[in-house]
């Protein structure tokens, strides 16, 4: 691994242990995703100026208004959705800086990812390919159109906040497939909806906050 994403000081292996540490005590409990959070690099997600902050557990400014996620969710959701056998293709809606993408393309199949914002998806896009991350579709669009080109998905991520649920999202999950997504104005709270044969079971998880659900694009 080259030095830029190795890490040294507050980058280095050591700081990123320690920020794993701290999700194992706040109950993740997935060997695997504790893993790929391990050797993940954050602070290559961020600019260089924010990169001594990237393994605090806080989300962070990414420009465009938009923040990458606190690493807890990030963990959290990624677990929530692996918990579920069979989660081989996922469709993730926002990007934003590519830390959410990475962390899936490690541990599924398949991940198709759309990103409102064009700025964002082309560094995402840079990134990723420096981590030699090869399983990964990306779609310049609006992301509450889903991508039906590729449905149905077995699971579906969505990185900002509804205040409904898309019904076209629901309607590109899979029978037996799982979606997590923040939902909420002014308070918002983590839902995670499976497909049965007969319709959807929903669940709350957490409280959270994540920057808003937009449609539209935006260079």
């Amino acid at each position: 691994m080259n030095m830029r994403l190795q890490g040294i000081g507050m980058t280095s292996q050591r700081t990123r242990e320690r920020l794993v540490k701290r999700m194992q005590e706040r109950g993740i409990k997935s060997d695997a995703v504790l893993n790929v959070m391990r050797n993940t690099p954050r602070h290559i997600f961020v600019d260089e100026a924010l990169a001594s902050r990237a393994y605090e557990d806080d989300a962070l400014p990414i420009g465009h208004g938009q923040t990458i996620s606190q690493p807890f969710i990030v963990a959290r959701m990624t677990e929530a959705l692996l918990s579920h056998s069979g989660i081989k293709s996922v469709l993730e809606i926002g990007t934003g800086s590519g830390y959410q993408t990475a962390i899936l393309a490690q541990l599924v199949d398949q991940v198709f990812t759309v990103e409102r914002i064009q700025a964002l998806q082309l560094k995402a896009r840079s990134r990723l390919r420096e981590l030699k991350l090869r399983n990964v579709k990306y779609k310049y669009d609006d992301g509450t159109d889903g991508w039906r080109e590729h449905a149905p998905f077995d699971g579906i991520i969505v990185t900002a906040a509804a205040e409904s649920i898309p019904e076209e999202l629901l309607d590109q999950l899979s029978i037996g497939g799982c979606m997590l997504i923040p939902c909420g104005k002014n308070v918002q709270m983590l839902r995670q909806i499976r497909r049965e044969e007969g319709g959807y079971i929903e669940e709350e998880l957490n409280g959270v906050h994540f920057v808003p659900l937009l449609g539209g694009v935006r260079r």
